[in-house]
């Protein structure tokens, strides 16, 4: 069986670039860093859940909704 790889940079970007926020605002809304955001949307690093809800939280968004986003870009 085949799994596709997550692209969870494709999907960071695309939340961030929809709400018109950049990373330093982004990662500062979080509480992490904008090098640590910047390299997962850059696919270098995977979040945890819990950096997940943070950027949810940030962003107004469910966890769901960007999850839903992966999915859909599976």
């Amino acid at each position: 069986m085949y799994v596709e790889e997550l692209d969870p940079k494709a999907v960071g970007a695309y939340i961030r670039s929809k709400k018109g926020i950049s990373q330093e605002v982004l990662s500062g809304l979080a509480g992490i860093g904008r090098t640590h955001l910047s390299a997962i949307e850059r696919g270098q690093r995977k979040p945890t859940l819990e950096t997940l809800y943070k950027l949810a939280c940030a962003l107004d968004v469910k966890m769901s909704e960007i999850v839903i986003e992966i999915e859909n870009r599976l």
